[in-house]
Order: C-alpha cells, then sequence, then structure tokens
C-alpha cells in the first residue's frame, strides 16, 4: 500500500495513506470530518471513466494515515499535501476538497500558489470563516456553537458521530431516499477508525480564518454547495464566497445536505465534469 511520510512524532514517522488510480490529468481528492479518501467513491468512477488519474488520500488522524497528536492546524494539513504533491512530481494537478478539504485547497493555493496546480474544486466550503471568534466576522456562527461542539465530542466520541452524521446527511429529510441506512452505518465505522485524539482537535480548526487566503487564489475554481447545510451552513459559508473568489463557477444544489457528493451525486457530478471540461 502506498505512503508518504510527511513527518515524525517521537520514533514513530508520520504516514499518509493514499491511493492513485487511472491515467492522465491528475486529479487529487481531499476528504471531509470525519471520513476518509474512501468517501470519494462516487465522484472517483465518474472520473476514472472520464480518463482521469485519480489520488485520494487519508488526512493525519484519519483512515489507514498514522494517528500523531501534532499537526491538526491547517499549516501542517497544507504542508501534508505538499509532501504528497512533491512525492508525486505533481503538474498540473485539479484539487478537490469536501469540507475540511476545501480548507487545505484554499490554504494551499494561497500560501504555495497555483504552479503545480491548474484548477480547485469546493464542495460543502468551510472557508472564509465559520465561526465569529474575531468579532469582526458577524457573518459567522457564534463561538459558543464550536464550544458546544467540542463538548458532544468530549462526552461521548460515539454519540458525538451519530449527532453528526444524522446532520451530516439530514437523515430526518433524506433517509432512505438519498442515503441508506447501511450507507450511513459505513459513514459511522469510517468515523470511530478515526483517532479518538483527532477526532477531537480538528473541532477546533473550524474556527480556521481562511478570508486572507480566497483573494489570493489566481486559477479557475468551483464551489458546489447544499442549500440546507446543517454543518456548514449556506449563508455563513458558500453565499459569501463569489465576494471573495475572483474566478468562481457556484453550483448550488437546492435542498442539499453537507454531503452532497452521497446524496447528490448526480448534480455534482455534472457539475464537477462541466467545470473541468472547460
Amino acid at each position: 500500500m502506498p505512503y508518504v511520510t510527511v513527518g515524525q512524532e517521537n520514533s514513530n514517522p508520520i504516514d499518509l495513506y493514499y491511493e492513485d488510480h487511472g491515467s492522465g490529468q491528475l486529479v487529487v481528492l481531499i476528504h471531509g470530518y470525519p471520513l476518509n479518501g474512501r468517501s470519494w467513491e462516487r465522484q472517483q468512477r465518474v472520473l476514472l471513466d472520464a480518463g482521469y488519474r485519480v489520488v485520494a488520500y487519508d488526512r493525519r488522524g484519519f483512515g489507514r494515515s498514522s494517528a500523531p497528536t501534532t499537526g491538526y492546524d491547517y499549516d501542517t494539513f497544507t504542508a501534508d499535501l505538499d509532501a504528497l504533491l512533491q512525492h508525486l512530481d505533481a503538474r498540473d494537478v485539479i484539487l478537490g476538497g469536501f469540507s475540511m478539504g476545501t480548507g487545505e485547497v484554499t490554504r494551499y493555493l494561497s500560501t504555495r500558489g497555483s504552479e503545480r496546480v491548474q484548477k480547485g474544486m469546493l464542495f460543502g466550503a468551510i472557508p472564509p470563516m465559520l465561526f465569529n471568534t474575531s468579532g469582526d466576522n458577524p457573518e459567522g456562527l457564534d463561538r459558543s456553537v464550536l464550544g458546544d461542539l467540542q463538548s458532544r465530542c468530549y462526552a461521548d466520541r460515539p454519540a458525538w458521530f451519530r449527532f453528526f452524521l444524522d446532520n451530516f446527511y439530514n437523515v430526518d429529510r433524506l433517509m432512505p431516499s438519498r442515503i441508506s441506512e447501511q450507507a450511513w452505518q459505513a459513514s459511522f465505522a469510517d468515523a470511530l477508525q478515526m483517532s479518538p485524539y483527532a477526532a477531537y482537535a480538528c473541532i477546533e480548526t473550524w474556527a480556521t480564518d481562511f478570508r486572507a487566503d480566497l483573494p489570493r487564489i489566481d486559477i479557475p475554481m468551483l464551489l458546489v454547495h447544499g442549500t440546507e447545510d446543517r454543518i456548514l451552513p449556506f449563508d455563513n459559508t458558500a453565499r459569501r464566497l463569489p465576494a471573495l473568489i475572483s474566478n468562481l463557477d457556484f453550483t448550488t444544489i437546492e435542498g442539499g445536505p453537507h454531503n452532497v457528493g452521497w446524496t447528490f451525486p448526480d448534480e455534482l457530478n455534472r457539475a464537477m465534469m462541466d467545470f473541468l471540461a472547460k
């Protein structure tokens, strides 16, 4: 199985697991919390059928990657992504991120630039800044919401994942029509696979401020976001991005929850393939 070493914690290397399939132009996919690289199933098969090479990796602390107790911040996540792209000697790559993964795409393009990257895709975006932690972000959620989420995770991590995934998929409205019980259980199993430390530590990263990063993006970008997203609410996130990203294609999915890649795959994949064809 392919791994790339991105750091060291005491006597242990920090390795990222990735899968590399197909040929053609490279698409690198970065998953969301609390899933892993396998969560791109419904996008990967479409990209492979269209002749793209697809790499999906597990963020540190998730899936089959190492589970250190360091590096849970977007500067380190971005350094991990950069190490992977260098390892692959990637050129003219398309970067795609879902949820937390949209933070890596944004911070990478801001700090590393677009020398290696041709286009970027944001699905269920966390930028520009989810919480009003600094007092100058009135469009963000109140900081107390973040504290409540952290408390839930600290108190009972498995119960927290159930609460989170129910809102990740809007199961009260979309099960079983767009998310089966079995697919939900598969996501729950993947959530339990991530390290307990990462489960707690990543919640704090949701308060990251990306407002200064976004104007530095100088390549074509795609944004796809559900209007009924309960994890990263549309008005606090996606609605604000057209004013901050200069070259943006924006597709809204009416009634879409957070994970539109699974629940509305036809709509998301159509927007993705149309964007890549330009």
